[in-house]
């Protein structure tokens, strides 16, 4: 697969080297995505960079894409495990990633591909589970555009104090509502503006920032991309976020779900595009059927891959009527109720996936919209009818209502298998079954709440 046109904010080696050699930079960040989303790796000291890692690569422990969210070892992962002796992957760098972190003085990060020692692909690394889908497009004669909108809370709190507390009474950034809110963002505009203007800085096409409704909430939006790029700058913008606002001596989190009012989303807008650039979903002051059954896979197969959208046992506490999160797999014009909206025409003709959360492995999401899509249109899969009005109270399909709902269709789907392979599907329903163990483990405040003194 061809790269796309690299923003030219981005660095290439020989520039990068011309850094390092005049003292600008002094330490590059090698970093790849794991299961969760977070970024993982290595600072490297920029003279070694340049005089080993470029010529003789770098690796690391193939045990990071087989923890739980506290990096603890666990049974069930077929690629790495206590029996295999937790071998080695090679991190493959790559050089169209190249970007200055200008939140973090004379760093420049690199994002990297997996491989196993005898150079075959990491099936389950998320970058290459997305790569796959891409291959599919690109044989298919397609090209994939996307952009994402995380929202995230700010509190006034450090990480190390929320931590002492315990994730509990800390102080939103706003006390009140603040969507669309120009006083609200103001409150936090020192933030928000450096956010802004290192992800410029760092090759991203920054669109603008608004308050959200949750106290404390807001969104920052990025121009579309193509699908990689895309999911590459969310997960470098969603850990510089963090960075950036413990720098302000404040903490914000991307839960989906962090206390009883709105959630944090992640909505997802996809379209494809000729492989030469030229519209496909729109033709004639109209939809086309291409598009049609595009979205009709997505549909399809969206109880199926609900984990890959939702992975988290907090992520399914979105789901509910009246929340903007979606609860019905249907879609509609324009229509916020439903799990799949269409907007736009034209070039702008695309989808919005209104299930994932900000919690999302952004790879894993565009994979399965992907996977999904080339499967509607593969199959020639018609559309059903619109979702008009409130879809919350309408009679459809509905949205997998817990981890362990959507872990158990995910990994019984025989599409999924089909599309992303068994090694791929074993991989991240052991992950969901960590997950719900360690949950099902715990004793929450709420337990404790209602069962101290009165049960």
């Amino acid at each position: 697969m061809s790269h796309p046109l690299r923003n030219p904010r981005l660095l290439d080696l020989d520039r990068l080297s011309g850094l390092i050699d005049a003292g600008d930079v002094d330490t590059v960040v090698i970093a790849f995505t794991d299961m969760q989303g977070r970024l993982q790796g290595k600072r490297l000291h920029a003279s070694y960079f340049r005089d080993v890692v470029v010529e003789q690569g770098v690796e690391g422990c193939n045990y990071l894409l087989g923890v739980d969210v506290d990096m603890n070892t666990v049974d069930g992962y077929a690629m790495t495990s206590w029996d295999k002796g937790y071998g080695d992957m090679e991190f493959v760098l790559d050089y169209d990633t190249i970007r200055l972190l200008p939140h973090l003085p004379g760093t420049a990060m690199i994002q990297c591909d997996l491989v196993l020692p005898d150079h075959s692909p990491v099936e389950p690394s998320p970058r290459t589970v997305l790569r796959t889908q891409l291959d599919r497009a690109a044989d298919a004669g397609y090209v994939a555009l996307a952009g994402t909108e995380l929202e995230f809370i700010v509190f006034e709190d450090t990480y190390e104090q929320a931590w002492r507390a315990g994730y509990r009474d800390l102080t939103p950034a706003n006390q009140y509502n603040v969507d669309y809110s120009i006083l609200g963002t103001t409150r936090l505009e020192p933030l928000l503006r450096e956010i802004r203007n290192a992800m410029y800085g760092a090759g991203m096409n920054v669109e603008g920032a608004k308050g959200e409704c949750n106290l404390g909430q807001h969104e920052i939006g990025f121009l579309y991309d193509h699908a990689l790029v895309t999911a590459d700058n969310h997960a470098v913008y969603k850990t510089a976020a963090k960075e950036i606002a413990a720098a302000h001596g404040r903490s914000l989190t991307f839960m989906a779900k962090f206390n009883e009012r709105e959630g944090s989303s992640c909505h997802i807008h996809l379209s494809l595009r000729g492989s030469d650039g030229e519209c496909v979903f729109w033709e004639d002051g109209r939809r086309t059927q291409l598009y049609d059954r595009f979205v009709a896979g997505v549909l399809a197969t969206m109880r199926d891959f609900t984990l890959l959208y939702a992975p988290n046992v907090n992520s399914y506490k979105r789901f509910a009527a009246g929340s903007f999160a979606p609860t019905a797999v249907g879609w509609g014009l324009d229509n916020r109720t439903c799990a799949v909206r269409l907007v736009g025409h034209g070039a702008g003709a695309r989808m919005e996936n209104r299930l994932p959360g900000g919690d999302v492995n952004p790879y894993l999401a565009l994979a399965a919209m992907l996977a999904g899509g080339l499967h509607g249109i593969e199959q020639g899969l018609e559309l059903e009818p619109e979702t008009t009005g409130n879809a919350y109270l309408q009679d459809l399909p509905r949205v997998p209502h817990t981890l362990r709902e959507a872990r158990d269709a995910f990994a019984g789907s025989a599409v999924a298998r089909d599309l992303l392979g068994d090694e791929v599907v074993d991989h991240y329903t052991n992950m969901a079954d960590v997950e719900l163990a360690a949950f099902e483990a715990a004793v929450t405040d709420w337990e404790l709440r209602r069962g101290f003194e009165r049960m």
